[in-house]
């Protein structure tokens, strides 16, 4: 078992680093200020291959994999957790056009989200609710060239910033008389399409979070991805093996930035005479979010590599997202307690942590749904 990274991925955390450092932490304070997305922002992602790290050259990605991907959201997610959530729903509309899209399909809009001219959206989360599935009421149904589209979806990232979204719709019953789903490509100058409210959230300001709203909206039938009544399988595959490990990349970037500005702040901050550094219990909690991080980095790493190996790993990327994101927030509220009243003041960014750390648990399934997972994995196997 070999824990080193090669030489390609550790010059990716180089070049991803220097990149966010530039070209993103200027944006923050904005971001956080005004909630909205930096638009200039896509393309420059797209140049330095974030945008296409699990698309083929072929279609325009670099495929550098999933490994990759969770380095560079970490990297991303360290400087602003924001950016890192666009990015890694961005990927969970790339993966399943490679995978289930028409040669055509794959042709037409591949290229565009490899390059970071427009971010992709993929959307399942109804106002009834994103933990039941099958419960999902948007509606489709085939009228000549066209699906005739119905319905509501919602907390959709990078609604109002993306030309390219994948959603999921109810078109009828399976054999056994089950309600039967199916995946489409939308575009929003599709007739019958709007976006709804975009929300104002605690965390993750700057990235878009929307509605998207179907009043008979009419999507070509060769929009149809995957085969008719593939739609539910395409969903959970895309949130187990992209949505999942997205977030947990997202969580391993906040325990390093809580970690780091933790540490920082204690080394300079003077009480009695000497930097709190100095302090057992300061040193406590420093260690006791190192211990954190890692563990979420190894976890989250170890799914990621079984992605690559193209090996059966649902339980291990659950397994990541679970401990990353809750292990965030752990570092996040302990950076807090070491900046004592100063985590309170805006322009620390210990805060900013701890409230993007919050809005990561539910995202990509809530902890309670991974503990479920997680269960049923431990019954039938130990």
């Amino acid at each position: 078992m070999d824990f080193q990274l090669s030489e390609q991925h550790e010059m990716l955390r180089k070049a991803i680093r220097e990149f966010a450092e530039k070209e993103i932490a200027p944006l923050v304070e904005k971001m956080e200020e005004t909630g909205e997305f930096p638009l200039e922002i896509r393309q420059k992602m797209g140049a330095v291959g974030l945008c296409g790290l699990v698309t083929s050259p072929e279609y325009g990605g670099n495929g550098m994999g999933f490994l990759a991907r969770a380095i560079g959201i970490e990297e991303v997610s360290r400087v602003c957790a924001g950016l890192g959530i666009a990015l890694q729903v961005h990927h969970m509309c790339c993966w399943p056009l490679e995978t289930w899209g028409t040669e055509e399909q794959k042709k037409k809009y591949l290229p565009r989200l490899a390059s970071g001219e427009t971010f992709g959206v993929c959307s399942i989360t109804e106002p009834s609710g994103g933990s039941d599935p099958m419960g999902m009421q948007t509606e489709a149904r085939l009228e000549g060239d066209y699906w005739i589209v119905n319905g509501r979806k919602c907390f959709a990232t990078n609604s109002h910033v993306s030309d390219i979204m994948i959603i999921v719709a109810k078109t009828g019953t399976d054999p056994k008389g089950r309600p039967a789903f199916s995946a489409f490509i939308v575009e929003p100058d599709f007739e019958g399409f709007s976006l709804g409210r975009e929300e104002k959230k605690m965390g993750f300001k700057g990235a878009s979070s929307g509605e998207l709203v179907f009043n008979d909206c009419k999507v070509p039938k060769e929009n149809l991805l995957g085969k008719e009544g593939e739609g539910l399988k395409i969903a959970l595959a895309t949130v187990n093996r992209v949505g999942r490990p997205g977030m947990a990349s997202i969580g391993v970037g906040i325990c390093y930035a809580s970690l780091e500005e933790a540490s920082k702040f204690a080394k300079e901050r003077v009480l009695g005479g000497k930097p709190i550094a100095n302090l057992q219990a300061i040193q406590f909690m420093l260690a006791d979010m190192f211990a954190l991080a890692e563990a979420a980095r190894i976890l989250n790493y170890r799914a990621n590599w079984m992605m690559d190996q193209g090996m059966n790993c649902d339980t291990e990327m659950t397994l990541a997202k679970y401990v990353a994101t809750e292990n965030a927030f752990q570092c996040a509220r302990l950076a807090c307690e070491i900046h004592g009243g100063y985590s309170c003041i805006s322009e620390y960014a210990v805060q900013r942590f701890l409230r993007d750390a919050w809005v990561a648990i539910p995202s990509g399934g809530t902890s309670q749904i991974a503990k479920i997972v997680l269960g049923r994995h431990v019954t039938k196997n130990f």
